[in-house]
């Protein structure tokens, strides 16, 4: 089997300049009146030749990085608010769902940014993600089992305590398969 592929962090020019002009280049950007082709001339002219382009990658990837904790703290809040009004919320499929659409952003963006997950890893996290939804199933389905043997084995008792009293067996009878549809139907939400 042949060796495991490093992994390696994106390194660009700007990671070896000194912290005083990075900070430069991130004023330079946080200001939409200044263009990339401005900033590099400017540090270039400082002794640390750098081209546009680098720049523009540079701008992309810490915009990036930044969209993506913002949208993450974002999807967290909702979920914990949801959570906090609705005790029976479905967490794990929420945050499945949640897990899938960055998973799919993520396959999705430039090619520099997927060098940091080599493709057999996202397929593996692809299959992760696809296992987890059969189990949330199986679960759905033993736990369906499960209401449906205690369903079973509350009536046979109620039928031998009760039974010089047929119309209350009946009646709480009616009343065990209520509070199983119930419980089934919370458990499909």
């Amino acid at each position: 089997m042949g060796k495991e592929r490093e992994r390696t962090r994106i390194k660009c020019r700007i990671d070896e300049f000194p912290e005083e002009i990075k900070e430069l280049i991130n004023q330079r950007l946080a200001d939409v009146n200044i263009g990339y082709v401005e900033i590099a001339e400017e540090v270039t002219e400082l002794g640390y030749p750098i081209s546009k382009s680098s720049i523009g990658r540079y701008a992309f990837r810490n915009n990036n990085i930044a969209k993506s904790l913002k949208e993450s703290a974002e999807q967290m809040k909702v979920i914990v608010e949801a959570v906090k009004e609705d005790k029976n919320l479905d967490v794990i499929g929420a945050v499945n769902q949640m897990m899938a659409h960055g998973l799919a952003q993520r396959m999705a963006i430039a090619q520099e940014e997927m060098l940091e997950m080599p493709i057999d890893k996202a397929m593996r996290v692809a299959v992760q993600l696809e296992r987890s939804t059969v189990y949330k199933e199986k679960f759905k389905l033993e736990y369906k089992r499960g209401v449906n043997d205690a369903l079973s084995k509350l009536k046979e008792e109620l039928k031998q305590e009760l039974k010089q009293q047929p119309d209350l067996f009946k009646r709480m009878c009616e009343l065990a398969d209520k509070v199983a549809e119930r419980m089934e139907s919370e458990n499909n939400e």
